[in-house]
């Protein structure tokens, strides 16, 4: 796995019960201040609502206005979206959006928070997109609109160097997993008869399959290689994966408002791929080029 210059333990240990209270801090000033027709904490201190919420025209033309895009994400799953040493909000996601916002000729503007609050704030307005690693998904398609792929990333399941019991998604069947509740990861878990327990984020993920309170967890394959580039003496191996690639997509509001965003977005999308923008910040993060 390639290195990307940042203290290995800072990625994974640390800081992450302040960024816990961080997120939750944020999140509760995000929907006090919505509540008064205010605007939401980002990650970098500045302030602001999805374009949404005000304004006139459509979505894209009031971010323009506003000279700002806001943008959700998690902020403690590395490489994707997580702090640095400094405690600076830094990863793929939160490079692909910068660019992205760039291409649109705005500022991003970071709010953090649990999953599962987000895609609920994303259609809520709280926010104008979300860029965390979501996978598209037909289900996800029926209540949000989806930009084109941005990555491709296969599912791995993770288990202890021990276990023997999983080889397939079949040998999930009665056995107990962790993820981020309404995750990808954790409906495919079920699909396969698993039991799911929620957790916070990925490092609850994994404490729990350290300490073999769990028989295994669901989660990209880039991100257990990244996790092993950091910890090369963890007891963890990849029992199996999906043969096909899930794809990595910016969801948007449904709606006719949002449209011509999506659009811009898409574009920006494409632009980045051509000139080979997406592909250097994924070698810098992943080790591997993941857009194509």
């Amino acid at each position: 796995m390639k290195k990307t210059g940042i203290r290995k333990e800072s990625r994974w240990t640390g800081r992450t019960v302040w960024r816990k209270f961080a997120a939750t801090a944020a999140a509760l000033a995000v929907l006090a201040l919505a509540g008064c027709g205010g605007a939401g904490n980002s990650a970098e201190g500045s302030s602001g609502t999805g374009a949404a919420l005000t304004g006139s025209g459509d979505q894209l033309a009031r971010i323009r206005e506003a000279g700002k895009i806001t943008v959700a994400m998690e902020g403690t799953w590395a490489p994707w979206t997580y702090h640095d040493e400094s405690d600076k909000l830094v990863g793929f996601d939160v490079e692909v959006a910068k660019q992205i916002a760039g291409k649109l000729g705005v500022e991003a503007e970071f709010i953090e928070g649990e999953w599962d609050g987000l895609l609920a704030g994303l259609e809520a307005g709280r926010y104008d997109i979300m860029v965390n690693g979501v996978d598209y998904t037909e289900e996800r398609a029926q209540k949000y609109d989806f930009s084109e792929p941005y990555g491709y990333i296969r599912t791995a399941i993770i288990v202890n160097k021990d276990n023997t019991d999983i080889t397939s998604f079949e040998d999930l069947k009665g056995k107990t997993t962790a993820n981020t509740i309404s995750s990808t990861y954790a409906e495919l878990a079920e699909r396969y008869g698993a039991t799911t327990t929620g957790v916070d984020d990925l490092n609850q993920t994994i404490e729990l399959l350290l300490q073999k309170r769990i028989d295994a967890t669901l989660n990209a394959e880039v991100t257990f290689y990244d996790y092993m580039g950091v910890h090369p003496d963890a007891e963890l191996k990849i029992a199996a994966l999906t043969e096909d690639a899930n794809h990595v997509c910016i969801p948007l509001r449904k709606g006719e408002d949002s449209q011509s965003l999506r659009e811009a977005i898409n574009q920006a999308i494409a632009e980045l791929k051509a000139d080979g923008t997406l592909g250097q910040i994924s070698e810098k993060y992943f080790g591997t080029d993941i857009t194509k």
